[in-house]
């Protein structure tokens, strides 16, 4: 594994960039605004993406297993380039294995991570269930609760979660619960539950402003009871980690200890920050196009300073973004500690380029980039969400603050 950083793709980096750049053209782009009406989980394209070995375990570990850590990265930008919709339909599950992959055993890794996927014939997707009503970026509010049972070696999880990709219609579910209230977010732990577990209840798909061919859906746990080998990471290292806890709230110089959804996120950064650039990227294209084609006044609009401006403007963020998104991926993938919050640097950046980027376009475009004949309307609506959801951009600023000023600031 290499620690020096070079912008240069390589040969094979690029071959995968242009066969999921194909992919996203030939498949997902022509598919996007029938999808997003239906707003339905897209089955028929996450099949095709099976087929072609672009959605499943294999793919999943040929992009993470990148030395540099862009190949995961280049893929994404690719897919939500094509539409984010459609994008996080084939890439939510993700979230379910890197949170398998943060927190489990190798045994666990492997047990689980082919489940969320399915196969080519039965595709499936996965869940991660970290947010609820009260507690989205502020974990420490978490109510979920998981209670061990002894006597059989059993866990029993009740609580609600919300706002969760994939949830109710996953064949797994990665679920973060709190096993000890006193420790607060140290006091957390991350289960799976597996297919057809009883007591797991979804009132169905929430009706959204954007990404709507992505399911997104509250999910309930009315005392479900899980085996002992679905806590992720095992008992002994559970108990371990809980008395590292409580010996540093008694003696806070000790030291810290991870909080097992920080886990996850911290690898996933990145990764929504690649989403972004997609959406943004496309913004961008579309709109060159736009103002190229576009005449008035006896002359194509992008002739005009307040276009050509905006356009530069544009295409220099997307590009200043990329580069703190590929740091950042970098960074992950070779252990380079985020000693100034460089992963919250990313998706910060490229989640608020992607809203201006969006505005922007639909503004170039005029009133037709209002009506849905443009696909700038979609990407505008797809692109809000990356500012909310897997941190605010206040908290990414929160993140980025703590880590630059070594304080505890709130």
């Amino acid at each position: 594994m290499s620690d020096s950083f070079n912008l240069e793709l390589s040969e094979e980096q690029e071959d995968v960039r242009d066969w999921v750049h194909g992919f996203a053209a030939d498949v997902i782009r022509p598919a996007a605004a029938e999808w997003d009406e239906r707003e339905e989980t897209p089955w028929p394209i996450i099949q095709e993406a099976a087929k072609i070995g672009l959605y499943g375990l294999e793919a999943l570990v040929q992009f993470w297993g990148d030395d540099s850590g862009l190949q995961l990265q280049l893929v994404n930008e690719e897919l939500f380039w094509g539409d984010a919709g459609i994008g996080m339909a084939l890439f939510g599950t993700t979230l379910a294995a890197a949170g398998i992959y943060a927190n489990g055993t190798p045994e666990q890794i492997v047990e689980w991570i082919p489940q969320c996927f399915g196969d080519e014939a039965t595709p499936q997707v996965g869940a991660f269930c970290s947010s609820e009503p009260e507690a989205g970026s502020d974990v420490s509010a978490m109510r979920t609760r998981a209670r061990y049972n002894e006597a059989d070696d059993t866990w029993t999880l009740s609580g609600q979660k919300a706002w969760i990709t994939n949830g109710g219609i996953a064949n797994v579910h990665v679920v973060m619960a709190v096993v000890d209230p006193d420790l607060g977010t140290k006091g957390h732990a991350a289960f799976v539950v597996p297919p057809g577990t009883a007591g797991v209840e979804s009132p169905g798909k929430i009706k959204k402003h954007g990404l709507r061919a992505s399911h997104t859906a509250d999910v309930f746990f009315d005392d479900v009871v899980i085996p002992g080998s679905c806590l992720l990471g095992g008992k002994e290292k559970l108990d371990a980690r809980l008395a590292r806890a409580h010996e540093r709230k008694a003696n806070p110089e000790k030291g810290k200890v991870k909080n097992p959804s920080m886990s996850t996120f911290e690898v996933s950064r990145p990764t929504v920050g690649a989403q972004a650039l997609g959406i943004a990227r496309a913004a961008y294209e579309h709109s060159l196009e736009y103002a190229k084609d576009r005449v008035q006044f006896g002359r194509p609009i992008i002739a005009n300073q307040g276009i050509s401006f905006a356009l530069a403007d544009m295409k220099t963020e997307i590009d200043a973004a990329r580069l703190l998104v590929w740091r950042a991926a970098w960074m992950a993938r070779t252990g380079q500690p985020f000693a100034a919050g460089e992963g919250s640097m990313a998706k910060l950046k490229a989640s608020e380029v992607a809203v201006r980027a969006t505005e922007k376009a639909i503004q170039i475009h005029g009133g037709a980039g209002y009506s849905r004949e443009y696909p700038v309307e979609r990407l505008s609506r797809d692109s809000k969400i990356y500012t909310i959801f897997e941190g605010t951009s206040e908290i990414q600023r929160l993140v980025i603050a703590r880590a630059i000023s070594g304080m505890e600031l709130r």
